[in-house]
């Protein structure tokens, strides 16, 4: 593991690692919300669009165990690298397509599955790598720097998407974003850190090594119940996008308008993230799930009453402002409990699950929207919320989980 040192900003591999990292998630905010846009310009269905964000996120449920299995394999830096470049090449078809006349719109369903199966892969592949460039005790730490750099790139991204779109092209944000993934995997292949997984045991049938990281996160009650409420919020968050865009549709707003509404509501995405380190070390883990989880389910309501298409990014300002500390405490946490040569097995089965519900969202969100109209989709989704709110407010797990304390968590 790379030493300990006295700032992050001085740890050579963790700022390659970092800043790649910082410039792919700028690119793929950029084209993330002109998908939907550019499918409605060539449908004019919220259901296709939302097909496409669920599309997106199928790869979780498909790839995430074996991936998990094979990344505690392979040399995780190499796996990085072959997925940004993959993701390059995958993006980069769109705008070959829209150059001869010839997208359409199962291209863009390829395309985003393709994206979409790659970053399962990268994701589980750098979640494991970050605990060997940086000391378990300043994990915290790290995870609030990534979350307030992903939230700078989610207040630029989208802004400089809709501007590409609108002012120069509907290839342009793609093209940005294939170039951001080729940044990434040059900063990649200059870290000297091994991410390779250390292990001493045989190895075994791949399946035999999935239901281990399975048994894991299983036998770990505050893991298991974060991975389930995880995976209800994300469900949620994946509706967010559709529904921000056609309410803001509703209200007269055009592409810059709509991209500076997801750029208004990373703002507070920024704020938290600069915070959440503190509130981490300061409050027990069970108190600031739950303060979360309440807050947001009290918040998500208004996207439906939001009188002013602006009024939207503040709404969505104030919920993520509260998930960079949502994820700083559960991230660190987590990450902390789990033997390094188990990282990508248990990290896998947790996306499973948080990410798995992310196709149904971003579907059933489509079709309320498209059938019902945004109110209603509002509606049935903060149900779900109130839900979730409820079970982790009485889940004694959760209540009396343990703070992080000096190299490890110790978890009920």
């Amino acid at each position: 593991m790379a030493s300990d040192r006295d700032s992050l900003w001085r740890n050579r591999d963790f700022m390659l690692l970092w800043s790649g990292q910082v410039v792919s998630t700028i690119g793929s905010s950029a084209s993330e919300v002109i998908y939907p846009l550019l499918i409605l310009a060539l449908t004019q269905s919220p259901a296709a669009a939302g097909f496409s964000a669920a599309i997106r996120f199928v790869p979780y449920l498909v790839f995430s165990l074996p991936a998990g299995a094979l990344v505690d394999r392979w040399d995780r830096k190499r796996v990085m690298i072959a997925c940004d470049i993959g993701r390059a090449l995958a993006v980069i078809s769109i705008p070959v397509a829209i150059l001869f006349d010839a997208l359409t719109l199962a291209q863009i369903y390829l395309v985003a599955f393709l994206e979409g199966t790659l970053f399962v892969f990268f994701n589980i592949a750098e979640v494991a790598a970050l605990p060997r460039v940086v000391e378990t005790r300043k994990l915290p730490e790290a995870t609030a720097q990534n979350q307030a750099a992903f939230g700078v790139a989610g207040i630029a991204g989208p802004s400089i998407g809709t501007f590409l779109y609108q002012s120069l092209s509907r290839a342009a944000p793609f093209v940005f974003n294939a170039l951001s993934y080729t940044v990434s995997a040059i900063s990649l292949a200059y870290i000297h850190t091994s991410f390779r997984a250390r292990s001493t045991a045989p190895r075994r049938h791949l399946v035999h090594e999935i239901l281990e990281g399975l048994h894991w996160l299983w036998e770990q009650r505050v893991v298991r119940h974060m991975a389930l409420l995880t995976g209800g919020l994300n469900m949620i968050n994946a509706s967010v996008p559709l529904i921000l865009i056609v309410r803001a549709k509703e209200m007269g707003a055009d592409a810059t308008s709509i991209g500076l509404i997801f750029s208004i509501g990373a703002v507070g995405a920024v704020i938290g993230a600069m915070i959440g380190g503190r509130i981490q070390r300061r409050f027990d883990f069970g108190p600031i799930i739950i303060t979360i989880v309440w807050l947001q389910t009290l918040l998500f309501p208004l996207y439906a009453v939001a009188p002013r298409f602006w009024m939207l990014g503040i709404i969505s300002s104030a919920i993520y402002f509260m998930s960079p500390v949502y994820n700083v405490v559960q991230f660190s946490y987590r990450v902390s409990l789990i033997p390094d040569a188990l990282q990508g097995r248990v990290n896998s089965t947790f996306r499973l699950v948080a990410f798995g519900f992310m196709p149904v969202g971003a579907a059933l969100t489509g079709l309320l929207v498209e059938h019902f109209g945004t109110t209603w989709a509002v509606a049935v989704l903060a149900g779900i919320y109130v839900v979730f709110a409820v079970a982790t407010t009485l889940n004694p797990s959760v209540r009396n989980a343990a703070r992080i304390d000096g190299s490890k968590a110790v978890g009920p």
